[in-house]
């Protein structure tokens, strides 16, 4: 049974989103044992205060960083075109500085 490119592009972009939550959690989880087990000894009382919005902010920043770097990878291997509905379609040709 072959799927539509609608069905692909919308279990691609769930598939996408599973991914990405799973490598933040994956990461936080990480950072928090980097963090209490090197850095906190050496911190002054109340430091947890600050540390878990700073531990959420990089698991946020490296998931997307391994997110696009898995898309990028993903991209070279599969021809998107063939597989997948565009998501963004541009009505009229997009506005390029230069052009008349």
């Amino acid at each position: 049974m072959r799927m539509s490119k609608k069905t692909n592009t919308l279990l691609f972009i769930l598939g996408g989103t599973v991914f990405n939550i799973i490598v933040t959690v994956l990461c936080f989880i990480f950072f928090l044992f980097i963090f209490t087990r090197f850095l906190f000894p050496h911190l002054p009382d109340g430091s947890i205060a600050w540390m878990l919005p700073i531990n959420f902010a990089a698991s946020i920043a490296a998931s997307f960083l391994v997110y696009r770097q898995t898309i990028k990878l993903i991209m070279k291997k599969v021809d998107m075109e063939k597989y997948f509905v565009p998501i963004f379609v541009w009505k009229t040709k997009p506005f390029s500085p230069g052009s008349s």
